[in-house]
């Protein structure tokens, strides 16, 4: 990606993967009040474009589209009226982005660079052939596939969506006989993911962390590191607590390793949120992601540590040049603190019908319910099937922990539990 300056004419953004919750056309706009934004996007986005009046125009593209033809319409729009900025602030579509960047000459991620993070197999082939680490991993097309990688380097194993996220499909396989389960669970049909097959790779055991960083001209920083916590089973992320209680050693580790990652994938410019263990050989990559951490880590890294991430984001999207002001806010004087944020998941079958009557969490600030009530529920399934979280602040990783863990525990939660049939008794 060439150097970020602002253009002298009036901007227009064409704009991929409307992320949840946050406006980033309101933010542009904003940043650049004469600037005009179009949108391709999934129908299923649609509802998420609020204020219709920040829009010239909005296409809808079903999401198995192939890439030609959204370039063939972004070309249409591109005619219309000269395409000058590209952004795509969330996980989808950044693929068809990066497409229609290359073929417009609009700076953005290159295709290759967002095909080897969101490919996790070509993600660990590329980082062994630079020489960054040798994490063994295997394409497994059927069952069988799963029983040669367990026999060949031994369990247990991780087993998961060769593309994906919010740890939907994740296994951790211990014997032979779980090995269908996971493949399964692995090739299950998961909201605005691409099928792109299962990956075994080798589970390597150690602490959990992510590591918050943003980049400029090929140049990156370290916002934050968090430590994240997952349930043992399905590796679903639980907690997280940032900064994470680490030594000047270990810190310097964790940023080094994930400098390299990100140099060896050709990550440029933007945030990107990376998952590391840190094993007794030192740290090694789950995955790596082109956006800010999910879970409110990029909230949590606001608080703790001053830097805005998503308004950095928005801000080099516009063509404003970052790194030096997130540097400054890094370096300044302030009050240190830590944030952590813990949830439950509740090992329930039923119909979810919020929390109980006078629950304290009803009006406290720092406990969202995350799932609407008459949600039906099957156990732990994915980020997406977690019931609630609670924040919280303190002066150490651990108070803020048992702050967050503590405030979660004490909530109650009514559920609507069918009685088993007459057959099952």
């Amino acid at each position: 990606m060439s150097d970020l300056v602002p253009s002298p004419a009036r901007d227009h953004y064409l704009m991929f993967a409307i992320g949840p919750r946050l406006d980033f056309a309101a933010r542009l706009l904003e940043l650049d009040p004469g600037a005009t934004i179009s949108v391709i996007c999934r129908p299923e986005h649609l509802a998420r474009i609020t204020e219709s009046g920040h829009y010239a125009r909005v296409l809808a593209v079903r999401q198995d589209a192939p890439l030609d033809e959204v370039v063939a319409l972004a070309r249409t729009v591109h005619a219309a009226q000269p395409v000058t900025r590209i952004t795509a602030f969330w996980e989808h579509d950044q693929d068809r982005a990066a497409a229609v960047g290359s073929a417009l000459g609009v700076a953005t991620h290159s295709p290759e660079t967002v095909r080897l993070v969101q490919d996790k197999h070509s993600m660990r082939e590329r980082l062994r052939e630079a020489g960054v680490e040798d994490t063994t991993a295997a394409r497994a097309e059927a069952e069988s596939d799963l029983l040669s990688f367990g026999e060949n380097t031994g369990y247990p194993f991780i087993v998961k969506p060769t593309a994906g996220t919010a740890s939907f499909g994740v296994t951790l396989v211990h014997t032979p006989q779980e090995a269908s389960a996971a493949y399964r669970a692995a090739t299950g049909d998961f909201p605005g993911i691409a099928r792109l097959g299962v990956l075994a790779e080798q589970y390597h055991t150690g602490p959990q962390y992510s590591v918050e960083a943003f980049s400029e001209a090929a140049e990156h920083v370290v916002v934050a590191i968090t430590r994240k916590y997952s349930d043992p089973r399905d590796m679903v992320e639980l907690g997280h607590v940032l900064p994470a209680p680490l030594d000047a050693a270990a810190q310097e580790a964790i940023g080094d390793h994930v400098m390299r990652v990100l140099d060896a994938l050709g990550i440029e410019f933007g945030p990107t949120h990376t998952e590391i263990v840190l094993t007794a050989e030192g740290p090694r990559i789950i995955e790596t992601h082109l956006r800010v951490g999910g879970d409110e880590i990029f909230n949590l890294a606001k608080d703790a540590t001053g830097v805005d991430m998503i308004e950095f984001q928005t801000q080099q999207a516009s063509g404003l040049k970052v790194l030096p002001e997130i540097r400054a806010v890094l370096e300044s004087e302030r009050a240190r603190h830590c944030e952590a944020i813990w949830y439950t998941a509740p090992e329930v079958t039923g119909t979810f019908m919020g929390l109980a009557d006078g629950d304290p969490g009803l009006t406290d600030p720092n406990v969202t319910v995350l799932l609407p009530e008459g949600s039906q529920l099957t156990g732990l399934a994915g980020s997406f099937t977690r019931i609630a979280r609670a924040r919280a602040a303190a002066p150490t990783a651990d108070e803020a922990l048992a702050a967050a863990r503590s405030t979660v525990d004490a909530l109650s939660f009514v559920f609507h539990v069918s009685p088993p049939s007459r057959e099952q008794v």
